[in-house]
């Protein structure tokens, strides 16, 4: 069993993962694929026996944990405002999605008809991420401003990646609506900062 400190931000690290590929993808053109892997299998996972199943195991979350250390560490070189941006526009959109029951009730068919997909193909098949992509498109994108993706325009225009973006949006709208679940709240970054702090440097400590 996880420690609950650990556990209560579990999902907030994983808001931060996901903000991290994006950039990994759109400045680089490349991912770290184990942090993508889990990342968009927590999309698919709808009933989970514990927090940490849904992210399979914490060390599926090492990009997480540093990502949610530097942007809320006392060093203000450490901070990334273009990661600021992302994580603060996937809070932003759960809110959104929040509000909207038919918003929810069509992602859950859409997800359901994505784990019927695995049933014929494997996760890391093109047509799988490309089904996630279209669930952001479709169904997340409308419900705010479109989020700003900077990044290098030659790899932004290939539609790999293009698709590797949204679907990863969406695993960080994911985490957010399961950090809500779990009693997050966006004020609570800065007031309970060092808590944070302290419970991502023990989950760094542990994988």
């Amino acid at each position: 069993m996880l420690d609950p400190k650990i556990e209560q931000h579990l999902a907030l690290a994983g808001v931060c993962q996901a903000a991290a590929l994006v950039k990994q993808v759109a400045r680089n053109g490349q991912v770290d694929q184990d942090a993508f892997e889990a990342s968009l299998s927590s999309i698919l996972v709808t009933d989970p026996e514990n927090p940490q199943h849904v992210f399979g195991s914490l060390s599926n979350l090492k990009l997480g944990y540093q990502t949610l250390l530097m942007q809320l560490s006392d060093k203000s070189s450490t901070k990334d405002t273009e990661l600021t941006r992302y994580i603060a526009s996937l809070l932003g959109l759960e809110r959104k999605l929040a509000a909207k029951n038919n918003a929810m009730n069509e992602l859950g068919e859409r997800i359901t008809h994505v784990q019927r997909q695995l049933a014929h193909v494997s996760f890391d098949n093109v047509q799988i991420v490309g089904s996630l992509a279209s669930i952001y498109s479709d169904i997340i994108s409308p419900l705010a401003p479109r989020i700003q993706v900077a990044g290098n325009p030659d790899h932004l225009r290939q539609p790999v990646n293009q698709h590797r973006v949204r679907a990863l949006l969406l695993a960080g709208v994911r985490a957010a609506v399961m950090w809500r679940q779990m009693g997050g709240k966006r004020r609570q970054i800065l007031l309970n900062r060092k808590s944070i702090v302290s419970s991502a440097s023990e989950a760094l400590r542990l994988i």
